[in-house]
C-alpha cells in the first residue's frame, strides 16, 4: 500500500506531517510529495526539519508564477510522478493551488483522493481559496473534516454522508508536539528582540485581497501604527508583503513606528512568537487555530472566516481592516479583556491517528 502525502506551502507541513507519521507508524509507505510552491528555507525547508519530516521522496519544483501557470505545471508533473509510482491514493491539505492541483490530477487518472480539513468554508467566493476548497471537495473520495461545521457544509453540498470522517484538526498535533520547545525558545527570542513576555504584539499578513492592493495595504500601515501606539509590535514579512511593500514609501512609515520588521521565521520560532504575545493580528488561517489552542486573542484582518469555531469557541475576533475596530480591540486586551475561550472538541493531539485509521480502512476495502 503506498499513499501519496502532498505538501506545497507552509502550512501544508503542519498538518501532513501528523499523518504522514501516523501512518508510516502503521507500516504504510507514505511517499512525501513536495510540489515547491513554497521552495526556499525560511518557507519550505525549515518547516521539513522542524517536523521530522523526511527529504521529499518527489519533488515537483515548480516554484513561483501567477496561479494558474503554478496549477497547470503541478498538473503536468504531478501527473508523471502518479503514472510512475502508482499510488493506492493521494492524501492533500487545506485549499492552496498545490492542493487542487493534485487532487484534480488524481481524479483525473481516478487515483482516490483523500482531503485533509475539508469541508471548511468562508462562503466568499473572491477568496482563491474558497473556489479551491469547494472544488477539492467535490471531486475528493474521502473528506477529513475538522469540525462539526465542516460536516455541515459538506452535507448542504450534497456529499454523502458515507465519505465524511470527522478526525479533528491536524495541525494542533504537531503545535502540541512543539510547543514545549516553542516555549523555551521563546526565552532567547524575546531577549534577541528586546520584547517582554506578555507585552508586544504579534502581526502576520500575506493574504494576496490584503497585500496586492494599495489602499488596504495603506489600512494595514495604519493599523499597524495604531497598534504600534499600544504595544511593540514584533512582524515577521511574507516574501509577498515584503515585494508590495518595497517598492513604496509605506516601508519607511514602518521603520518609523515601534515595529520591528523581520524576515519570516520557522514554525517553532512563529508558536514561541505567538505563545509569548499579549495579542496577534493576522489574515493566516492557521495563526486564528494556533492562537485559539495557546490561549492568545487574535485580531483576524478579515471580515470573514473559514474557521468559525475559532469565533464561536476560541480566542478570534474578526476587525476587518477597520482602524477603529482594531483600536477599540486593542485597548481591550490591554485593559484585560479579550477573548480567552477555550479548546475545541477533537484539538486533542490525536487527529493524525484518526485520520490515518480512516486511510487504512478505506483502501483496505477499495
Amino acid at each position: 500500500m503506498k499513499i501519496f502525502c502532498v505538501v506545497g506551502t507552509r502550512p501544508n507541513f503542519m498538518k501532513i506531517a501528523p499523518v504522514y507519521h501516523a501512518l508510516q507508524g502503521r507500516g504504510i509507505c507514505g511517499l512525501l510529495v513536495h510540489t515547491g510552491q513554497h521552495y526556499d528555507e525560511v518557507m519550505s525547508e525549515i518547516f521539513i526539519r522542524e517536523l521530522n519530516l523526511p527529504v521529499p521522496d518527489i519533488a515537483l519544483n515548480v516554484g513561483a508564477g501567477s496561479p494558474c501557470c503554478q496549477v497547470a505545471r503541478i498538473i503536468e508533473r504531478f501527473e508523471t510522478a502518479v503514472l510512475v509510482e502508482k499510488p493506492s491514493a493521494i492524501l492533500v491539505a487545506g485549499d492552496v493551488n498545490s492542493t487542487l492541483a493534485c487532487a484534480l490530477a488524481a481524479a483525473k487518472l481516478q487515483v482516490p483522493v483523500a482531503h485533509l480539513e475539508a469541508g471548511l468554508r468562508s462562503f466568499d467566493r473572491t477568496m482563491p481559496e474558497e473556489v479551491n476548497r469547494v472544488m477539492i471537495d467535490q471531486i475528493s473520495d474521502v473528506l477529513l473534516t475538522p469540525s462539526e461545521d465542516a460536516d455541515q457544509n459538506l452535507k448542504r453540498e450534497g456529499i454523502p454522508t458515507s465519505r465524511i470522517f470527522r478526525v479533528g484538526n491536524a495541525m494542533i498535533d504537531s503545535l502540541r508536539t512543539k510547543n514545549a520547545e516553542a516555549i523555551d525558545r521563546s526565552k532567547t527570542l524575546l531577549s534577541d528582540l528586546g520584547l517582554e513576555k506578555r507585552r508586544y504584539a504579534f502581526f502576520t499578513v500575506h493574504r494576496p485581497a490584503n497585500v496586492d492592493e494599495p489602499s488596504r495595504l495603506e489600512k494595514i500601515v495604519e493599523i499597524l501604527r495604531i497598534v504600534g501606539r499600544e504595544l511593540p509590535v514584533v512582524f515577521p514579512m511574507h516574501p509577498r508583503t515584503r515585494k508590495m511593500l518595497e517598492p513604496r514609501i509605506l516601508r519607511c512609515r514602518l521603520e518609523a513606528m515601534q515595529v520591528t520588521v523581520c524576515d519570516p521565521v520557522g514554525y517553532v520560532d512563529s508558536l514561541a512568537l505567538q505563545g509569548a504575545a499579549q495579542l496577534v493580528l493576522t489574515d493566516s488561517g492557521g495563526v486564528q487555530e494556533e492562537t485559539t489552542a495557546l490561549g492568545v486573542p487574535c485580531l483576524t484582518l478579515r471580515e470573514n472566516t473559514e474557521r468559525p469555531v475559532t469565533l464561536t469557541e476560541g480566542t478570534n475576533t474578526l476587525v476587518g481592516l477597520d482602524p477603529e475596530r482594531v483600536r477599540r480591540a486593542v485597548e481591550d486586551v490591554k485593559s484585560g479583556g479579550g477573548k480567552r475561550g477555550r479548546i475545541p472538541d477533537l484539538w486533542d493531539g490525536h487527529a493524525g491517528h484518526r485520520a490515518a485509521d480512516v486511510l487504512c480502512d478505506w483502501i483496505g476495502r477499495a
